[in-house]
């Protein structure tokens, strides 16, 4: 996406302007290691329409292809782990929607493309409800959605187990970013420094990376 502006309202009014292809791939870089580890965990909290995302998502997919892309079920299965570790916040409803349809058509060019006529509507049902959930429409200073009726971000933590299961935790943003309460009884890591550990808001049972758009149902 080359067009950084989209109207000087917007600008005016948001402050939005996106970042260009070679500054974001610039500024990857200086991360690269983890860009390229797919369980690492990105949050861009003024995603826009996913420039920064969607390159993440295209570097992650490219270690699943060349790792796991002779066999489908393993593709899959680490796909939606690469989807699942992306997280983006933004203010504006059209950035949030163009958002998860780019993210999704980075996914389904690499899965299509590969797997053809054998790609399963079950695995893009799954990562659509996926970026449904990683991807908000919300103000990231206030950590409240954005609508009629605000309440605070919540997001879905996906953890792999036991094999082909995926175990989710939802977690409000305001808790992730609180260390109210942890001043009574301090937690420290090896190294000594403080360390936070967030309550779930709710906890699912496991369940097949390919079912986990059933859970809501």
């Amino acid at each position: 996406m080359k067009k950084q502006v989209i109207s000087k309202k917007r600008i005016a009014d948001h402050g939005e302007v996106f970042t260009c292809k070679r500054e974001v791939n610039a500024m990857l870089d200086l991360v690269k290691q983890e860009t390229e580890r797919i369980e690492s965990r990105f949050l861009e909290p003024a995603c826009g329409t996913g420039n920064f995302l969607t390159e993440i998502l295209e570097r992650k997919l490219r270690v699943v292809e060349a790792h796991y892309g002779k066999s489908q079920l393993d593709y899959e299965q680490y796909a939606i782990l690469a989807v699942s570790s992306i997280y983006g916040i933004d203010i504006l409803e059209d950035n949030v929607q163009q958002c998860r349809h780019r993210l999704f058509g980075v996914f389904e060019w690499s899965y299509t493309s590969r797997f053809k006529n054998k790609a399963k509507n079950r695995c893009r049902e799954a990562v659509r409800f996926i970026l449904e959930r990683n991807i908000i429409w919300g103000d990231a200073l206030t950590l409240k959605t954005v609508g009629e009726k605000p309440k605070y971000i919540v997001f879905s933590e996906w953890s792999p187990v036991n094999g082909s299961m995926l175990k989710r935790r939802d977690f409000t943003f305001h808790e992730l970013l609180t260390h109210e309460g942890m001043k009574a009884l301090p937690l420290f890591s090896d190294l000594g420094e403080d360390v936070f550990i967030p309550t779930p808001e709710k906890r699912y049972p496991p369940i097949h990376f390919m079912e986990v758009a059933d859970v809501d149902r």
